[in-house]
C-alpha cells in the first residue's frame, strides 16, 4: 500500500513500511512537517511524544486542522513533569519516558487494533535518548520500524540533528527509507537514507 507524502521536495508517494527520518536543528519549527504528514492519506495515526504532553499535542492538531478523531496519542512525558494522568481511549501513558518496552507496546497495540492506512509520529527520538540514552533510542527506532514493516504502516521520526554526533546520526539513517532535513531557515531537502 502506497501513501502520499505531502512534504515538500519529496516523492509524491511512499510505500507502507516506510520509516522517515525528520533531521531537524533544535530550535526548527517541525510542527508543519509532522501535522501534514499526519492528515494526508490517513485512516488512523498515532503521535507518540517524549517532548509534550498529550495536551500540547492536542493543541498541535487543532491549531493546525488535523482531525483529532483519527488519533492517538502516547504522552510519555506527564509522569516525569508530575502531572495528572487520565488516560482515556485514545490517550494513553508510560511509567515514564524512558519506558522504551512500554513504548513500543503502545505502538504494537495501536498498529494490531486499527486498520487501513495508519500512521505514526515519534517526537522525538532525541528526547527519547536524553532520557534513556542513544543505544535504546536506536533500538526503540529499530524495533518502531520494524512494526511498520509488518503492518504495512508509516511513520516519521523527529531527531535533532546537531544534539548527535555524527556516527549516530548515521545510525538512525541506517533504520529510515526517507530522510527529510529541515534547515534553520525552513528549507527541506529530501533524500534516501
Amino acid at each position: 500500500m502506497d501513501y502520499e507524502l505531502a512534504i515538500e521536495g519529496g516523492p509524491a508517494s511512499i510505500p507502507g513500511g516506510t520509516a522517515v527520518l525528520l533531521l531537524h536543528p533544535s530550535t526548527a519549527e517541525t510542527d508543519r512537517i509532522d501535522t501534514d504528514f499526519l492528515k494526508t492519506d490517513t485512516d488512523r495515526f498515532l503521535v507518540i511524544s517524549t517532548r509534550t504532553t498529550a495536551r500540547e499535542v492536542a493543541q498541535k492538531l487543532n491549531y493546525y486542522d488535523v482531525d483529532e478523531s483519527r488519533a492517538d496519542v502516547l504522552d510519555a512525558l506527564s509522569v516525569d513533569r508530575g502531572y495528572s494522568r487520565r488516560g482515556s481511549e485514545h490517550i494513553r501513558y508510560v511509567s515514564s519516558p524512558d519506558d522504551v518496552d512500554g513504548i513500543i507496546a503502545v505502538a504494537e497495540d495501536f498498529l494490531n487494533d486499527t486498520e487501513g492506512k495508519r500512521r505514526v509520529s515519534f517526537d522525538s527520538i532525541t528526547e527519547l535518548a536524553y532520557y534513556a540514552d542513544e543505544e535504546r533510542a536506536l533500538d526503540a527506532l529499530d524495533r518502531l520500524a520494524a512494526l511498520l514493516s509488518e503492518h504495512d504502516a508509516v511513520g516519521l521520526f523527529h531527531v535533532s540533528a546537531e544534539v548527535h554526533d555524527p556516527d549516530v546520526i548515521e545510525r538512525f539513517r541506517e533504520h529510515a527509507g526517507l530522510v527529510v532535513e529541515l534547515d534553520d531557515d525552513g528549507s527541506v531537502t529530501v533524500s534516501d537514507a
